[in-house]
């Protein structure tokens, strides 16, 4: 009997999936393929038009299976993970019209809505794939108090806050998950505004919530650090053409990078298979992550050049 990722009856949540263009929407997918039933977490502002794209089937190429079946939502819950509970929103942000109608879409009230849905404990796989940094494209030195804080608060603490709230709605053997990249390790210059030091917080604390949610509840909790990938939330930084033409150049293995390679190691990560990984985390990047100098210094120098 081949040996593959089974996860029937298992249900997921991703948290951050607004598009099919990202590694949020890949994982999704590759969970569904696998067997679980999957609920995502959609920022409020975004839902109608993520909503009328698979309402209008545009979205239908992208959610079919290599078996000619399609992915399909058992639930999008509205999600703006800078709030643990409505009350921290703002009042201006709650009677935004994108957000009024929309309940409430903190992160406790996504943990609320999902026990109401379908009781607790109710899930076995929890995905954060999110992140945000108002000053992203400033130099570190340039950054300001309140946009540092603002990248560490959308894109590591709000993991911290997914696990406090959703730790308790997990069933035994529970997977959460990240989604870090090797500026959280190395110089990355470009990707700025505090962004970096959120990544390095974020695998730090995947560390330490691998230790107090494995003691408390018997969860693991990983992170995979992806290479560079062309989503639209990436495509904003401005260098990211760039940076996946660096990677593909001087990886150990020169090819590009595809969300699907990112989906299937989050299964692996999420299945149990990986029963033993936890606290880890796992570079999904061609080898990118193990190369000290570019690849290009070792490649012969011709004749007419040694001069």
């Amino acid at each position: 009997m081949a040996l593959s990722i089974d996860l029937t009856g298992k249900r997921a949540f991703v948290a951050g999936v607004a598009d099919d263009g990202g590694f949020g929407f890949a994982i999704a997918k590759s969970l569904a393929e696998a067997g679980a039933t999957v609920c995502v977490g959609t920022w409020p502002p975004a839902m109608n038009i993520f909503e009328t794209l698979l309402r209008r089937g545009k979205l239908d190429e992208a959610r079919t299976f290599a078996d000619g079946t399609m992915l399909d939502l058992e639930l999008i819950v509205p999600l703006d993970a800078e709030y643990d509970t409505l009350d921290a929103a703002p009042e201006d942000i709650r009677e935004n019209r994108r957000y009024r109608d929309r309940g409430d879409f903190s992160i406790d009230g996504a943990a609320k809505l999902l026990t109401e849905q379908f009781g607790s404990p109710c899930l076995d796989i929890v995905v954060h794939s999110l992140a945000n940094g108002p000053e992203v494209k400033k130099p570190l030195l340039e950054t300001s108090r309140h946009g540092y804080l603002a990248a560490v608060s959308a894109s590591a603490y709000s993991f911290v806050s997914l696990v406090q709230r959703f730790g308790p709605l997990l069933r035994e053997g529970g997977s959460f998950l990240s989604l870090t990249y090797l500026a959280a390790e190395r110089v990355v210059p470009g990707y700025g505004g505090g962004m970096s030091s959120a990544k390095a917080a974020l695998e730090s604390d995947t560390r330490m919530l691998a230790f107090e949610a494995g003691r408390k509840w018997g969860h693991r909790v990983n992170t995979i650090s992806a290479g560079p990938y062309a989503s639209r939330a990436a495509s904003a930084i401005g260098l990211i053409g760039r940076m996946i033409e660096h990677y593909e150049k001087n990886a150990p293995r020169p090819v590009r990078l595809r969300a699907e390679e990112v989906g299937r190691s989050a299964a692996f990560l999420c299945s149990p298979l990986a029963s033993a990984i936890t606290g880890t985390t796992l570079h999904v990047d061609h080898g990118y992550h193990a190369m000290a100098v570019p690849a290009d210094l070792a490649e012969p120098v011709a004749e007419g050049d040694q001069g």
